[in-house]
């Protein structure tokens, strides 16, 4: 099957309207004359069901959204938030690694700050930020998508290193298993550092 947008799809597959190409005028082919032809048959139906009457020669509420569209728009837009989360997660923990730094970034309107501390021997320490108004299931996503960390860790701070919180700023601290914080500097894409 050739790849086609999925609203070109539903047009040609599920509403059984062909597609615009060379335009015939009055041609059975002609999109505009299937599509309209639809939109009449739509309305005659319509107008028989007993409902209220429709007083144009066309009705197209079937091509309109309905609940299910409605619902698989915002699970489409939670999959992309989440991808969206998990790369910029990755990079600003990558980033802390290096320098032991905080990174930040904002990702849907709330600004993510990662601070990752480690030094030979020890604990590697991780603090992470939210500013901004978020749905109170964004954050346990950010806080599951810092490698290495048991979720049940996490322990709310009323600060952050070297400074207070912010106004509106949450932030969590945990601690991440070494071997995952080598296995995160190992994927970063470092300068001069093929692959990655």
């Amino acid at each position: 099957m050739e790849r086609v947008r999925p609203t070109l799809r539903c047009i040609r597959d599920d509403l059984k309207v062909a597609l615009p190409g060379r335009r015939e005028d009055g041609a059975i082919t002609d999109f505009y004359t299937a599509l309209t032809t639809g939109a009449r048959a739509a309305r005659s139906r319509h107008n028989a069901s007993g409902s209220r009457p429709v007083a144009t020669q066309t009705c197209t509420t079937h091509l309109l959204p309905h609940d299910d569209d409605r619902l698989r728009y915002r699970a489409e837009s939670a999959a992309r938030f989440e991808r969206a989360l998990g790369t910029a997660v990755r990079h600003l923990a990558q980033g802390s690694l290096l320098d032991g730094c905080e990174h930040s970034a904002t990702v849907g309107g709330a600004t993510i700050g990662i601070q990752i501390r480690a030094t030979h021997g020890h604990e590697t320490y991780v603090a992470v930020r939210i500013i901004g108004s978020v749905p109170p299931a964004v954050p346990i996503v950010v806080l599951d998508l810092i490698p290495g960390c048991d979720l049940d860790g996490w322990f709310p701070e009323y600060s952050l290193p070297e400074r207070p919180l912010a106004p509106a700023e949450q932030a969590w601290s945990n601690l991440m298993d070494p071997t995952a914080a080598a296995k995160l500097l190992d994927e970063a894409d470092l300068p001069g550092r093929s692959g990655g």
